[in-house]
């Protein structure tokens, strides 16, 4: 497919720049960031409609946005679960009472989600969750546990995956809920600390939660299906920015490597020219993929090459500096208790790119079962 950008597309990119670079300010606070691209409509430009309070765009002004972004530095996203995770769910299977009473937060930056999926046994099967919702009187009370749960520290909202049905087992009797966070009580937020020393991560506890009935996704028993689609739009245009930040990070990696010497060494030349043209084919990859013409396994393959990649990269980084790469840098503070540099984070943070969002192990059986047509996995395997 010919993904090319026309002139409409090349005045958005204009447009988008220049506000990008009126605005964009890395030490604005997250929460302030995110009302001030909402009050521009410059959330849900990827929905189906825009009376929510978001604009119009077309999938290339998608992409040029996403593109755009990336390259200005503006503040990281705290609304993008909410923006491209809930709200085409919404557009989807949600009521139109569920639509109205959410999306317009969303679209203004003043609600903020996390993901209620994975739980200690539960993550890449997902199908094995266990945390229960049991009706009552006016809605479900939720108990049980979640973990990964990406910025549920910040959320005000969370979308729970749970088991409606005691009886039911693996995909059945599921449903999807949206859960207030602010449950003095009934919700406990742990931060899970990582080896970079950061905690983006979060284990979640409910106890006794509530969730209105008016407030469960697609109707009671249909979690599956829901949870399915939603996952459908976790990879998709920001891909191609996440692509845009690849590049960045190759561009240094590539600068320490002729300051060091190292790229007089051949093995290194070779490894940065081969990470290059693999970047190269990923972007490829995920504009055929957007065009419609990726095939059912599209996602897979795509979480496949940037996960491999960017972890071979952090190894790169640490290669090229060689010993230096050990050394930290010489701030500390008790909150931060060892510094990194933007080397050091890459390579100890890719090591998890392999496993979130979907282990290798998980897409590779993806593709052979459902694209090649492969026997299954028998039960039990190890």
């Amino acid at each position: 497919m010919d993904f090319g950008f026309s002139h409409e597309d090349e005045e958005f990119r204009t447009e988008a720049r220049a506000w990008l670079a009126a605005h964009a300010d890395p030490a604005t606070d997250r929460r302030t960031w995110e009302r001030t691209l909402g009050a521009a409509g410059w959330i849900g430009l990827g929905w189906a409609e825009s009376r929510y309070g978001n604009r119009a765009a077309t999938l290339t002004q998608q992409v040029v946005w996403a593109e755009e972004y990336a390259r200005s530095k503006a503040p990281p996203r705290s609304g993008h679960i909410g923006e491209n995770l809930l709200a085409p769910t919404l557009v989807v299977h949600g009521s139109e009472e569920q639509k109205s009473r959410f999306l317009p937060p969303v679209a203004a930056g003043e609600e903020l989600w996390c993901q209620g999926y994975s739980e200690p046994g539960a993550g890449s099967d997902l199908a094995g969750v266990r945390t229960a919702a049991v009706r009552d009187r006016d809605g479900y009370r939720i108990s049980g546990q979640k973990t990964w749960t990406s910025l549920a520290h910040e959320a005000d909202w969370c979308f729970v995956l749970a088991r409606t049905d005691p009886d039911s087992r693996r995909h059945h009797g599921l449903s999807l809920l949206l859960v207030p966070m602010d449950q003095p009580g009934r919700i406990e937020v742990r931060p899970i600390r990582q080896m970079t020393g950061t905690s983006e991560f979060n284990e979640v506890f409910f106890d006794g939660a509530h969730a209105r009935v008016e407030h469960v996704v697609g109707g009671e028993g249909q979690g599956w299906p829901v949870a399915m689609s939603l996952l459908g739009f976790e990879r998709g245009v920001s891909t191609l920015a996440q692509q845009i930040g690849f590049a960045e990070e190759l561009a240094g990696v590539v600068r320490a490597a002729a300051e060091t010497g190292a790229v007089r060494d051949p093995v290194v030349r070779e490894r940065l020219v081969r990470q290059w043209a693999e970047l190269r084919t990923m972007r490829r990859h995920a504009l055929r993929t957007l065009g419609g013409s990726g095939g059912p396994g599209a996602p897979s393959v795509a979480k496949l090459l940037w996960a491999g990649w960017h972890q071979r990269l952090g190894e790169l980084a640490m290669q090229v500096r060689g010993a230096a790469a050990t050394v930290g840098p010489t701030d500390w503070s008790p909150a931060a208790p060892y510094g990194l540099d933007a080397d050091q984070h890459l390579f100890l943070f890719s090591r998890a790119d392999t496993i979130y969002g979907g282990s290798d192990q998980v897409q590779r059986t993806i593709i052979a079962e459902r694209v090649l047509g492969l026997p299954r996995e028998p039960k039990g395997a190890v």
